[in-house]
């Protein structure tokens, strides 16, 4: 039977704006007021072995392949694309920064026929300062880039042959291209540390004398480290998220902040939030969609998909082998929703190793190999994620390997990892191949009763369920479904997935002190019909009441667990 394909429409594509997609502030936590958004029509050329294979319009920052792009197009892996766009620009006395949020896979940027830079990774934001380059008039931005789903590299849950529970690649530029003007000497980051009565804050960049201002006073300092006292603290917790808004000034240069007073620790078998045992009840999120693949057509979709999860009941995400758009993490930190957050993978999938015997029992005792180009890529990552996501509160626990995906060294990784960043939880091998170094005990189990034992470490059940409900109409595979266990009537799979958690879940709360649960998933994905959300976010499969009320019960069982 041949495989036959929906075009699903999501809602936001209504509010879609082609001349100038995403036209909010890509770095919610270090805003100027100088943004020109350059998003939109983008000339593409699609060279193959020399020749032109296509020429004509994308819309940036919309993936090749998505529809939202215009174009569709499913490359080979040595095709080079060409984007280029042509932009009227003043010269002044400022620095001119040109700003990617991320482009798949590897890319070298050229202003006006001068090379001025490249990146090699797909998941996080880099930038150039391009002022020496810039001309009176018009200006020819020019990006270059390959993707040949190098393993190599983070390559997420990407594949060349897409079905299953692995998708359709992206490539090119998938985030917010922009320009913003700066002081010769201009703040280039921060990096703030919480607790509950204050922040510690460095600055990176910037003139030696600062100003910091925060709740209607003024906190001055010299250098680039400063330590700020809240009077009377709120502490941010997924039901009170309280955020405190800041302006930091260094010379001419000046940027609107924001931090939460927050805390996260582990203490014996349990996961404390501000000193306090804390139950996280979350789905797993992939970040996929059906109109734009990687992004959606509109910021909104994303916020609305946590809040509707909010509306279910939930406080919190997991963050799936993706390194999410930056808005993303402002909308939980806002809106009060915990992220568990993956590192992305580098590294070949084996189905064997990396599935078949762990679904048997065969969990330990088992690594891959890894180049030393692998090794590099993954460490370098890594790093770069976390000073991109250090500042945001809402993130609370960081994954290293999910199921083995290109595991290796994973003792010396995790030691490494919660150096660089001791502010979070760290679960290093998410699954299973558990080496003993690792903050939690982290368990994924699908296809029988959940067995859960405690090791004295906080028990965490990182994947389960994965439920299957194929909504007519609203599903991408018309022909194929994907799931662990699957319902044709919604109204049954409303029942098993209550069942599942009031008959198996509660039990391993009250006996084991369950204190983390990610059922799969957020949405449908392509061929995977699990989500409580279809593909299209045009239909909940759930009833929020009820699953609030599942909610509660599981909240009062971990209370009477830990009192």
């Amino acid at each position: 039977m041949k495989t036959e394909f929906a075009t699903l429409y999501t809602p936001f594509e209504n509010n879609l704006n082609c001349d100038k997609p995403w036209d909010v502030y890509p770095r919610p936590q270090l805003k100027r007021e100088s943004f020109i958004n350059l998003n939109g029509k983008w000339n593409l050329e699609i060279i193959r072995k020399g020749v032109s294979s296509f020429n004509g319009e994308i819309i940036v920052p919309f993936p090749l392949e998505s529809r939202l792009s215009g174009v569709s197009f499913k490359k080979q892996a040595d095709d080079i694309l060409v984007y280029t766009k042509t932009v009227m620009l003043t010269p002044t006395e400022k620095s001119i920064i040109l700003n990617f949020g991320a482009v798949d896979q590897e890319c070298k940027v050229y202003v006006n026929d001068n090379f001025v830079g490249e990146n090699v990774g797909g998941y996080l934001p880099f930038s150039f300062d391009i002022t020496e380059f810039i001309k009176q008039g018009e200006n020819v931005f020019r990006v270059k880039v390959i993707d040949r789903l190098d393993t190599e590299l983070a390559y997420g849950k990407q594949t060349k042959k897409r079905g299953g529970m692995w998708y359709t690649e992206t490539s090119g530029i998938w985030q917010t291209v922009w320009l913003e003007e700066v002081p010769k000497n201009y703040i280039k980051s921060i990096k703030v540390t919480p607790n509950l009565s204050g922040f510690d804050i460095t600055v990176f960049g910037g003139e030696n004398e600062k100003s910091l201002y925060i709740n209607g006073k003024k906190h001055c300092f010299t250098g680039n480290s400063a330590r700020i006292e809240i009077e009377n603290p709120i502490n941010w917790t997924p039901e009170n998220p309280y955020l405190y808004d800041f302006i930091l000034i260094s010379g001419s240069d000046e940027i609107k902040s924001y931090t939460a007073l927050r805390t996260v620790d582990v203490k014996g078998d349990k996961i404390l939030l501000n000193n306090k045992p804390y139950f996280f009840h979350g789905l797993l999120d992939q970040g996929y969609f059906s109109d734009g693949i990687y992004t959606p057509a509109t910021p909104e979709a994303l916020e609305s998909d946590i809040l509707k999860m909010k509306e279910c009941g939930f406080n919190m995400l997991r963050k799936h082998i993706k390194v999410e758009h930056e808005v993303f993490y402002y909308y939980c930190d806002k809106l009060g929703m915990a992220v568990f957050q993956d590192l992305v993978n580098c590294g070949k999938y084996s189905f064997l190793i990396d599935t078949a015997l762990p679904t048997v029992g065969l969990k330990k005792g088992i690594t891959h190999k890894a180049t030393k180009k692998r090794r590099e890529h993954f460490v370098k990552n890594s790093h770069d994620t976390l000073s991109l996501l250090y500042n945001h509160p809402s993130i609370v626990y960081y994954t290293l390997f999910n199921e083995g995906w290109g595991q290796f060294d994973a003792k010396n990784l995790y030691k490494i990892m919660k150096e660089a960043d001791p502010t979070r939880v760290w679960d290093a091998t998410s699954g299973w191949f558990q080496t003993g170094e690792s903050d939690v005990l982290s368990e994924h189990i699908y296809f029988k009763p959940l067995k859960l034992k405690n090791d004295g470490r906080p028990l965490v059940l990182s994947e389960f369920g994965g439920y299957s409900s194929k909504i007519q109409d609203h599903s991408f595979n018309k022909t194929k479904t994907y799931g662990y266990k699957f319902f044709n009537d919604n109204e049954e799979f409303k029942s098993a997935l209550l069942k599942l958690y009031y008959n198996e879940v509660i039990p391993a709360i009250k006996s084991q002190g369950l204190c983390a649960t990610v059922l799969t998933q957020v949405s449908d994905v392509e061929d995977e019909t699990n989500g409580l959300l279809t593909y299209d976010r045009q239909i909940l499969k759930v009833d929020p009441k009820k699953m609030c009320e599942m909610a509660k019960a599981l909240f009062e069982a971990y209370n009477e667990f830990i009192s």
